[in-house]
């Protein structure tokens, strides 16, 4: 089982996203399939993984590009077993190019509170390495970091 499930609260609705954005942040694609069903259903721009094989393949693949990968998720809103949330995250490419990607997805849960289906939907913007604003150590964002809002994204 994992924790929370549905049906969400508003409480247990952003306890599940917060832990999504502590996972993802660890950039560990063999942690991060974990949280999906086995046969879970993607799309993420134009790719369409299903499974977490292929998750993982996607994942590897994302984070070999993205270097220095920085994400903060806030819940949008949710009801029963789905949650939909907003991100913005900031990444640099081989080139030090820096990039805020902005996005909107939705997830749907089983029972066990496991991941069936994510849908995202991703611009990214490039910015100078000045403009950052997700500025912390890589991994968990710390606590009194501001959110998305707080950071006006």
């Amino acid at each position: 089982m994992k924790l929370p499930v549905p049906p969400f609260t508003a409480e247990s609705a952003r306890v599940k996203v917060r832990l999504a954005e502590d996972a993802w942040n660890t950039r560990d694609p063999d942690r991060v399939v974990l949280v999906y069903t086995e046969d879970t259903r993607w799309r993420n721009r134009a790719e369409f993984p299903v499974g977490r094989a292929q998750v993982r393949e996607f994942l590897q693949r994302k984070w070999a590009r993205e270097l220095d990968y920085r994400l903060i998720k806030e819940l949008w809103a949710f009801d029963g077993a789905r949650i939909a949330v907003r991100f913005a995250y900031e990444w640099h490419d081989d080139s030090r190019q820096w990039f805020r990607s902005y996005g909107n997805e939705n997830w749907e849960f089983d029972e066990r509170g496991f991941m069936m289906r994510r849908f995202a939907s991703i611009n990214d913007l490039p910015i100078a390495e000045a403009d950052r604003k997700l500025l912390w150590p890589l991994g968990r964002r710390p606590d009194d970091h501001p959110g998305l809002s707080d950071l006006n994204l």
